[in-house]
């Protein structure tokens, strides 16, 4: 498998990652990005290590530390809420105002039946998203969501409370299909008075709906 490597220096690289794809293996997903982390070493003895993770049906933006000490750091500036992410989606129906603020804090529950999901829950942990329109297209719409926090699922629980869920989304939308959310942008800001490192990562080709 080819993985993109849309940036890469001494302590981190970028690479596209494609929808489908798992970063960790598990019970549905024997095969995974480790699998194929020995691809990216780019001169390294050390296999890079992913320092956040993209649910398995997300594309684009996934950043992989080269060496412990910047796993550390990436970690520390993720868990910080330091480092900008954008994400762009495809929802069902088009939302009446053009952008908005979701401050809807989420919890995770489970259940024998279904297993387990995020849910707006004025108890759990507080999660914010900021979103905008920028493309209508009949009942769908391109929408760009940038989370302030970095609770799992947000993106996809914060759309579904907006009342209009990721398209293809299994778990928060109607499925049947491929999710449509991509990673679209990242902003690390690496080194003290530096700036930051900034990556985008194309939309795949297969979407229904881009940038006017």
């Amino acid at each position: 498998m080819i993985l993109p490597i849309l940036h890469i220096d001494a302590h981190c690289l970028v690479i596209d990652k494609p929808a489908g794809l798992a970063v960790h293996p598990g019970p549905r997903t024997p095969r995974s990005l480790e699998d194929h982390l020995w691809e990216l070493r780019e001169g390294f003895v050390r296999n890079p290590q992913p320092a956040h993770r993209l649910d398995r049906d997300t594309s684009g933006c996934l950043v992989l530390a080269r060496h412990p000490k910047a796993h550390k750091k990436l970690t520390q500036l993720f868990e910080g809420g330091r480092i900008g992410k954008t994400y762009l989606a495809v929802v069902d129906g088009a939302p009446a105002d053009d952008e908005g603020r979701i401050d809807a804090a989420l919890a995770k529950i489970s259940s024998a039946e279904q297993g387990w999901r995020m849910v707006v829950d004025a108890g759990g942990k507080a999660s914010a998203t900021r979103w905008r329109v920028l493309r209508r297209d009949g009942n769908r719409a391109l929408v760009e969501f940038s989370p302030e926090t970095g609770r799992t699922h947000q993106v996809r629980v914060h759309a579904a409370a907006l009342g209009h869920p990721i398209l293809g989304d299994p778990v928060y939308g109607a499925g049947g299909g491929p999710m449509r959310l991509h990673a679209a942008a990242i902003e690390i800001p690496y080194r003290e008075g530096a700036d930051p490192i900034r990556v985008t990562a194309p939309l795949p080709d297969d979407w229904p709906l881009g940038p006017e």
